[in-house]
C-alpha cells in the first residue's frame, strides 16, 4: 500500500467521524457546484459566500449523519442474518454488499435525502421541495448500484466512496437538467 493510502486508512481509523465530514464537505460541495455549472453552462456557485459556508457545514454534517447510517444498517443487517430474516447465500460477498445497499437505501435513504433537503431550506430561506422525487428515484437507479460496490470495499474505504459517489451523481444530475 502506497504512502497516501496508509495515511488515509489511519486517518479514517482514527477519526471516522471527522474524516466523514471532510470527506462530504469537499466532495458533496465540489459536486454540488459542478451540478449547477453544468446546468447553467457556466460556472455558477448555489448561493452567496456566506450561504456558501453554511453548505459546506450542511454537507459535512451530512457525512456524519451517513457515517452513522453506514454503521447503523450493518448493525441492522447482522441482526437479520443471525435471526435466519434473510438468506444465507447473500450473507457473503456481493450478495451481502447488495443486501447493506438495499436496506441502507430503502430504511435509511428517504431519509437523508429530506434531511439534505431540509439543511438547503435552512440556508436558502426558502421552503421548497420542488425536485424531491427525482432524489427519491435516485435511490433507486444510482444509490443502490452505487453502494453495492461501496459495501463490497473494505470498510475504511466506504464512505470515501459514498462521498465520491456525491460527486459523481452531481456531475450526472447537472447534465440531465434542464436549463
Amino acid at each position: 500500500m502506497g504512502a497516501i493510502a496508509e495515511f488515509y486508512v489511519g486517518w479514517v481509523g482514527r477519526s471516522p467521524l471527522v474524516s466523514a465530514a471532510i470527506q462530504f464537505a469537499v466532495l458533496g460541495t465540489l459536486g454540488e457546484i459542478v451540478s449547477l455549472s453544468l446546468s447553467k453552462r457556466r460556472f455558477t456557485l448555489p448561493c452567496g459566500p456566506a450561504r456558501m459556508i453554511l453548505k459546506v457545514v450542511a454537507w459535512a454534517i451530512l457525512g456524519v449523519f451517513v457515517k452513522y447510517g453506514f454503521t447503523g444498517m450493518k448493525g441492522f443487517a447482522e441482526a437479520l442474518f443471525s435471526h435466519g430474516m434473510l438468506p444465507g447465500f447473500v450473507e457473503s460477498g456481493w450478495g451481502r454488499a447488495f443486501v447493506l445497499s438495499l436496506l441502507l437505501n430503502t430504511f435509511f435513504g428517504p431519509h437523508v435525502m429530506f434531511f439534505h433537503r431540509l439543511e438547503d431550506c435552512l440556508i436558502l430561506w426558502r421552503w421548497d421541495f420542488r425536485g424531491i422525487s427525482r432524489a427519491l428515484w435516485a435511490l433507486l437507479w444510482f444509490w443502490i448500484p452505487a453502494h453495492t460496490i461501496t459495501f463490497a470495499l473494505p470498510a475504511t474505504f466506504q464512505l470515501g466512496l459514498a462521498a465520491v459517489w456525491s460527486f459523481a451523481l452531481g456531475i450526472i444530475m447537472g447534465f440531465s437538467k434542464k436549463t
